[in-house]
């Protein structure tokens, strides 16, 4: 369901691997990024009219309710599938996305899901 060679992938795995204890497994058909959580998923589906619309290239992240209803509202963000219903939103991924937003959505993702000691370790890391 993925393309391992797909570039946008690849920048996100970068991403997504930097995060203390992180580690991709294949979910669903899909690679998914995890400590003992999954924190994000690449490539999203989301139901319309009943027929399911892929969006081979997208990142799933859960992010705060405020982050959340403000990314909603532009076009290229969405309401993924199944997950969709706990609070995750899926961000088409294109040749222009801006990966310093990307990564910020990875970083409250993953501090939504990773637990206190990884969110300190993470902590320390920084300048």
């Amino acid at each position: 369901m993925f393309d391992e060679a797909d570039p946008l992938l690849g920048r996100l795995r970068t991403l997504a691997l930097a995060f203390p204890d992180a580690a991709e497994k294949v979910s669903h058909g899909r690679p998914a990024f995890y400590t003992t959580k999954v924190f994000a998923y690449y490539g999203a589906s989301v139901k319309v009219d009943g027929v399911y619309q892929q969006h081979e290239q997208s990142v799933i992240v859960l992010v705060d309710p405020e982050e959340r209803a403000a990314l909603l509202a532009e076009d290229r963000c969405f309401t993924p599938a199944y997950l969709g219903a706990y609070g995750w939103v899926a961000v088409d991924l294109t040749d222009d996305i801006g990966w310093d937003e990307v990564g910020e959505l990875l970083d409250a993702s993953y501090r939504r899901t990773a637990g206190a000691r990884r969110i300190a370790l993470l902590d320390s890391r920084r300048p």
